[in-house]
């Protein structure tokens, strides 16, 4: 042996009681009230391992009314927790109670189920350090318990430093009763209303009926305050339409009708239940995020946690129910593993789903909602490409003329005329007589009216290969023109290059509409860069000039005329010339007030001419 190993020392780890105590009261979990949540967790944890021996004649009884009552008595300064479960005996009381980290449900777990399959029963303990939290408001716990084997009934004792006393108790009836002393400095949780809230953010779907009472009322008579059998235990086929609405309102105090509802149940190996609404926005600058409680055996743990729901659907609204998901001691947050990320990517396929299901069965009401989901959806589609690829056949476009057709359906009835070619407006008032134009020779229009809808057209251009978005004022399609024979009239081409400035190309074309004398085009490719500047400007404005593309309509007989003024009378079809692209201006862009000024003083002179 060596010198070394001769004088190696080995020992244990001790905790001592004094300094654990403030920091268990302290640091242990990160809100306070979350203690009334852990003493109850156990409270139902008790009844559930006597109903489990129930079950398996461990324990031979026909009880059935099993209950914890939780009893405010502010005179006396309590908070009392009790339940007809299971029950100790002085020596699981020592050993479970007195000692901290040591799990009686994890003992339990062991010796009567298979211990993979704990959590499907029901059990909710796992650290041994939830009734400890009690020490977070109180500066005296008390114990009273008995067991259901008929032991002697035991009353135990602990102060904040640790120290504790047992003692024989008259108690004649099987359970326990947790007796919390409120600390002067906790006063606030003696208020029946906060105990009330308490209860109904962290207790409404418990599994066991949970009754309050508040000792100082007049009428003491126990009020229910939790749904044991939640909308989410129940299978889909079970719950009608009516039921997800009243669930959806009573959890979220939301009166406005959720757009629709998804009920998961997934089995092994995730192992999670719940249901997702996507709600409805009441305008466009309403807040978008949501709400998704997430619930641990029918245990509120928390809202929005990001690992399991992605960023891009965080404006769901629903409950969830993941009875295995790896949570920390504080049953607050989670540790990340494996298990989480399949929980996401289910949730993530069920909300794919529901859509195409919607798109595919009910395309009437899904084209309905689709205003006020598209939004969202397209966002996630651009966050996710998976998420993309399961939705693309459910993806709507919306048209000017009120109809929506699916992207495949759009560029099937597109071959013939613009093969590959979406056209939309983003400005249906602004773009009417684009849209006129279209519509006449059956171009069909969509309508990109929301911020994030030319970004996701350009997403789109890279998944679908070869198709092309163009606003209608970005290009003369092949169908708007017509076959005759195009001149150009170099003077009256000078005139208006003179008129629109350096940055706008004048060029001729003949139009099946005789009506329009001119259009003012800008590339697709050049707005888009225009936009992307304008949104990475500090002052919100392009750092560069747009360029355009005057279209003069020689099958216009107005044209035709200035063809000849340009040569007899140039100051006249100067002016007129000038009003002409005014106009066309002003299918393009809203005016400026100098602009506008400036079109109404041609406007009134031209009118004196007549």
């Amino acid at each position: 042996m060596s010198v070394e190993e001769q004088n190696v020392k080995k020992g244990g780890i001790s905790v001592d009681t004094e300094h654990i105590f403030p920091i268990i009261k302290k640091w242990l979990y990160s809100e306070k009230d979350i203690f009334l949540r852990e003493i109850i967790s156990n409270a139902s944890d008790a009844i559930t391992k006597l109903k489990r021996l129930q079950s398996i004649s461990v324990w031979d009884s026909e009880e059935s009314d099993y209950r914890i009552t939780v009893k405010l008595d502010s005179s006396l300064g309590t908070l009392t927790v009790e339940d007809n479960g299971i029950g100790m005996t002085e020596e699981e009381l020592t050993k479970y109670i007195c000692n901290i980290a040591l799990s009686g449900a994890v003992d339990f777990i062991k010796q009567y189920e298979n211990e993979s399959e704990g959590n499907k029963n029901g059990i909710i303990g796992h650290f041994g350090l939830g009734f400890y939290s009690a020490f977070m408001v109180s500066d005296r716990v008390d114990v009273i318990t008995k067991s259901y084997t008929d032991s002697p009934a035991v009353f135990w004792s602990c102060n904040e430093s640790g120290e504790y006393e047992t003692a024989p108790s008259d108690r004649a009836d099987r359970g326990t009763s947790v007796i919390m002393h409120i600390s002067d400095s906790e006063k606030e949780f003696l208020s029946a209303s906060k105990i009330r809230a308490m209860l109904s953010k962290y207790c409404s779907f418990m599994p066991v009926d949970i009754y309050f009472i508040d000792e100082s009322e007049e009428n003491k008579e126990p009020e229910l305050v939790n749904d044991k059998n939640p909308l989410w235990q129940r299978a889909a086929s079970d719950c009608t339409d009516e039921d997800y609405r009243e669930f959806y309102q009573k959890v979220f105090l939301d009166y406005k009708e959720p757009l629709f509802h998804i009920h998961i149940n997934a089995d092994y190996p995730l192992n999670f239940k719940g249901i997702l609404y996507f709600p409805k926005l009441a305008n466009e600058y309403e807040t978008i995020e949501g709400q998704v409680k997430l619930y641990y055996n029918q245990v509120y743990v928390a809202d929005n946690i990001k690992e399991v729901i992605p960023e891009y659907l965080l404006m769901l609204k629903g409950v969830l129910d993941c009875p295995e998901l790896p949570l920390n001691v504080s049953r607050s947050y989670l540790q990340t593993n494996t298990y989480v990320s399949k929980v996401s990517a289910h949730i993530v396929k069920k909300v794919c789903d529901k859509l195409t299901s919607l798109c595919n069965n009910d395309r009437e009401r899904f084209a309905k909602i689709w205003d006020d989901i598209s939004p969202f959806i397209e966002y996630a589609c651009m966050k996710d490409k998976k998420f993309y690829d399961r939705t693309k056949n459910a993806l709507l476009l919306k048209l000017t003329d009120g109809s929506s057709v699916t992207y495949s359906e759009y560029l099937e009835n597109a071959k013939e005329k613009h093969e590959n070619k979406v056209y939309y407006a983003t400005d249906t008032a602004l773009q009417s007589q684009y849209i006129s134009m279209f519509e006449a020779q059956g171009i069909r229009v969509a309508i990109f009216d929301k911020p994030i809808d030319t970004q996701f057209a350009s997403m789109l251009e890279q998944y679908m290969e070869g198709v092309k978005f163009l606003r209608v004022d970005a290009d003369l399609a092949d169908a708007l023109k017509d076959d005759g024979e195009i001149s150009e009239n170099e003077a009256l081409k000078n005139i208006f290059t003179e008129i629109a400035g350096e940055n706008v190309t004048v060029k001729f074309d003949r139009f099946k509409d005789g009506n329009i004398p001119a259009i003012l085009n800008v590339s697709e490719d050049s707005r888009r860069m225009e936009e992307m500047m304008r949104f990475y400007s500090m002052s919100g404005e392009a750092s560069f000039p747009t360029q355009s593309t005057l279209i003069l309509n020689t099958a216009s007989p107005l044209i035709s005329k200035l063809e000849d003024a340009a040569v007899t009378e140039p100051e006249k079809a100067k002016e007129i010339a000038s009003y002409i692209y005014k106009v066309s201006l002003l299918s393009q862009k809203k005016f400026t007030a100098d602009e506008m000024q400036s079109f109404m003083k041609d406007s009134f002179e031209i009118l004196m001419k007549l």
